[in-house]
């Protein structure tokens, strides 16, 4: 099992990169996203790998970012999605963005991804759902103890977040665009609604 590659890139496609390490020249499968990221050639990497294994062909796919590797690798436990499904997702979307269409329920946003309908954007939301927790999007402050309401301090932070969302889509917005634009603003679940609503509309213009 290859767990990372270091080295550098000797070779930049459409859909992979040849990075060489120790005189081995490795083809890497990765996506679009990660393509447009890489400044050039000769550039030093670090790529975290999956190794696909077919009857006749062995396919090293990888990502910079170990949250895009475990991305990639939710998406193949989903039905009907193998590794260039998965690709062409994360190829449209990143990985936040992904999260935030999977719990708002927004298929459009996946059906960007080229060979993605509205079933295949279905079933990613029905099985990565209970995979992705609202709470990733919104991370605690480091260091940042828990007292004894804790628990109720972030309920209520977070139906705050929600009143929120709420608001945003009775002004015609989807749900996916009012996550994203909460998404961007500092301690958006500190916030009380009114301020969060109007933070989070500036972010839509």
């Amino acid at each position: 099992m290859i767990g990372y590659i270091k080295g550098t890139i000797e070779g930049i496609f459409k859909d992979s990169v040849f990075i060489e390490n120790n005189g081995i020249g490795y083809r890497i499968f990765t996506s679009g996203m990660v393509i447009e990221r890489i400044k050039g050639l000769h550039q030093k990497v670090k790529f975290f790998t999956y190794l696909h294994v077919r009857e006749d062909e062995l396919s090293l796919f990888g990502f910079p970012e170990t949250e895009e590797l475990d991305t990639f690798k939710l998406l193949l436990g989903v039905n009907g999605i193998g590794p260039k499904a998965a690709l062409s997702i994360l190829s449209v979307l990143s990985v936040r963005d992904l999260s935030l269409a999977v719990m708002s329920g927004d298929t459009k946003a996946i059906t960007r991804a080229n060979g993605i309908g509205a079933k295949g954007a279905g079933r990613v939301i029905m099985e990565l759902k209970d995979k992705l927790r609202f709470e990733d999007l919104f991370p605690a402050e480091d260091g940042m103890e828990e007292s004894a309401g804790s628990g109720l301090d972030r309920m209520e932070k977070g139906n705050g977040v929600q009143d929120t969302v709420l608001a945003l889509v009775s002004l015609g917005y989807s749900e996916f665009e009012a996550l994203k634009a909460i998404k961007q603003i500092p301690e958006a679940e500190l916030l009380e609604p009114e301020e969060l609503l109007k933070a989070a509309l500036k972010k839509m213009f």
